[in-house]
């Protein structure tokens, strides 16, 4: 029997706590207008029953008669949830069906027979549905095989990555009535990545959506889920007029605001005032508001309060241009063997390759805002070279310790089929990026941290793939990049991320993906406050300057007045 982290990594099944299960239940409830027609409450992933126990006490308080169904691939579960539901409920109808959600609804066709497993009073629910509440699998598509995924996408008409809630969210509304209500947790990645613009997109086409509550990083399960709760009534014309959203993530950082002291983290969820919590020797941040739906060719959700919102627009408009329109954000090189191609300790080897294709690597690790530290000095075994712009791939006769060294790891290497397929050399780094953008000065940051870490580097290292990059390619742009390195460190930017992206990770760990950092605003390169960022920049990137963290503190003000905004504290 596997584990339940390993349950969780294959299946992405994660068990909803009962007090979340009963705060989604009261959720739906609040818009849920009883007419004394029984009606029909369905869950599609319903592990052990948690969700329909819950819903199911509180209409039977309500007395309202109902027909409980359930779908569950884990026969295990099913069975816990059929022993639990039918006791608590011998007078109602509880059909729970052992299978795969996904693979019974068929958003094309119409059909009158959507579970044939289920029994007759309920065998007949397809947009007939009254309620849903569910918790749907958050893994991605591809980890449960190709043949799979390849299904999925051909019957809901998907494409690229998507992870496996989006297609509960089309089967669900399939299985809804008109004017039918949902409840369900999905991964709040869609709320902000440009992977969920399908997903927004649907949901505001097909939904009045109610609420939206985004629970980030409160850690309320098991797994390393991030999860947002989605409240909303199946509409043909949806108009989401008066959306709101609610957003409770950790504060880690200083916060000026009075501390409220309460006994939970559902004490803070139930509780209707805004502002910074402190229960379970943790604190939070609450802020709420109407969602803005902005005309954007992603479909962006804007969740932020009023004020926020001034806060935003003021930046926005006091910038010039955004980062996306003056540069190209780069991911790093993608050896798909880094075990074999990136090394901190490559004189160990009994064949080490020659120290010309050993080329000094920009990573995660050793990575800082003005520096590149020593804790980790990393080392790429990298290939390729350019010649007249061109990659080109070394001729592997020419080093020969190279060859020996890449002969003894051959099976591994070859084993990268796409990479053969492609018609590749067998040695070579799958995305080696452009060979001759290394020699030009670039501005690199990391995929993820908990604090800003953009360092321009003229050091000719190549940057890993966990890192983002930018490359300046005349003098000109030069500037521009130390303006966007000032900007990016500072505080103002990184509440400007948080309060746009919405996607802060634990402990406080943020995502700098290429759709979010290319929407970074910046001033107009003329102003003199801009110029003074970019003078500061030049002292804080050399080696030789001391008491930077006054220049750090001289850089947080000239960035504030360059967009017209009071200064806010150090975020570290």
């Amino acid at each position: 029997m596997p584990t339940s982290t390993q349950l969780i990594k294959e299946t992405g099944a994660t068990f909803t706590p009962s007090k979340l299960a009963d705060f989604i239940s009261d959720k739906i409830l609040s818009y849920f207008a009883p007419d004394n027609q029984p009606i029909k409450v369905l869950d599609p992933a319903c592990g052990e029953g948690i969700l329909l126990t819950s819903i199911s006490k509180k209409l039977i308080d309500k007395d309202v008669d109902f027909t409980l169904i359930g779908f569950d691939s884990n026969t295990e579960f099913l069975q816990k949830a059929s022993s639990n539901l039918t006791y608590l409920h011998p007078n109602y109808n509880v059909s729970l069906a052992q299978g795969d959600f996904l693979k019974q609804v068929n958003p094309k066709e119409d059909q009158k027979s959507l579970f044939d497993s289920l029994t007759n009073e309920s065998q007949f629910i397809n947009g007939s549905i009254d309620l849903i509440i569910a918790n749907p699998p958050y893994v991605r598509t591809q980890v449960l095989g190709a043949e799979y995924a390849q299904m999925i996408a051909k019957k809901f008409g998907l494409k690229g990555r998507v992870d496996l809630y989006y297609p509960f969210l089309i089967g669900m509304t399939y299985a809804l009535k008109e004017n039918g209500l949902i409840g369900v947790i999905t991964s709040n990645r869609y709320l902000s990545t440009k992977s969920g613009i399908s997903v927004r997109k649907f949901i505001k086409d097909n939904f009045n959506i109610l609420e939206v509550i985004d629970l980030g990083d409160t850690k309320l399960f098991d797994a390393a889920v991030l999860p947002a709760i989605l409240i909303g009534r199946k509409k043909s014309n949806s108009t989401n007029d008066n959306s709101i959203f609610t957003k409770i993530y950790e504060e880690l950082n200083g916060s000026v605001d009075p501390l409220m002291s309460l006994n939970s983290f559902y004490d803070i969820l139930n509780n209707k005032k805004d502002g910074v919590f402190i229960a379970e020797s943790k604190k939070f941040k609450k802020t709420s508001g109407k969602i803005k739906f902005l005309d954007t060719k992603d479909h962006s959700w804007a969740l932020l309060s009023n004020s926020e919102d001034k806060w935003i627009n003021k930046i926005n408009d006091s910038a010039s241009n955004f980062i996306g329109d003056l540069f190209k954000v780069r991911v790093g090189i993608k050896t798909t063997a880094d075990k074999i191609f990136i090394k901190q300790d490559w004189e160990s080897e009994i064949d080490t390759p020659e120290q010309s294709i050993l080329k000094e690597l920009i990573s995660q690790e050793n990575i800082e805002s003005w520096e590149i530290s020593n804790r980790k000095v990393l080392k790429v075994l990298y290939p390729h070279y350019s010649i007249n712009g061109k990659k080109k791939t070394i001729n592997l006769d020419d080093f020969p310790k190279a060859k020996n060294y890449l002969l003894s790891h051959k099976e591994k290497l070859e084993s990268r089929k796409y990479l053969i397929d492609a018609g590749r050399k067998w040695f070579e780094i799958w995305v080696p990026q452009n060979p001759s953008f290394w020699d030009l000065p670039k501005l690199v940051f990391p995929d993820i941290s908990s604090y800003p870490r953009f360092y321009f580097d003229e050091s000719k290292r190549i940057v890993n793939g966990n890192c983002y990059w930018m490359v300046a390619k005349s003098s000109n742009e030069i500037d521009q990049l130390l303006l966007i390195q000032g900007v990016a460190n500072s505080s103002l930017m990184t509440k400007y991320h948080d309060l746009m992206f919405n996607n802060k990770l634990y402990s406080g760990r943020r995502r700098y993906f290429t759709q979010y950092v290319e929407k970074y605003p910046l001033p107009d390169i003329h102003l003199q406050s801009s110029q003074k960022i970019i003078s500061i920049v030049k002292k804080l990137n050399s080696p030789n300057t001391l008491n930077k963290n006054k220049l750090i503190e001289q850089l947080e003000l000239t960035v504030a007045k360059a967009f017209d905004v009071d200064p806010i504290p150090l975020f570290r």
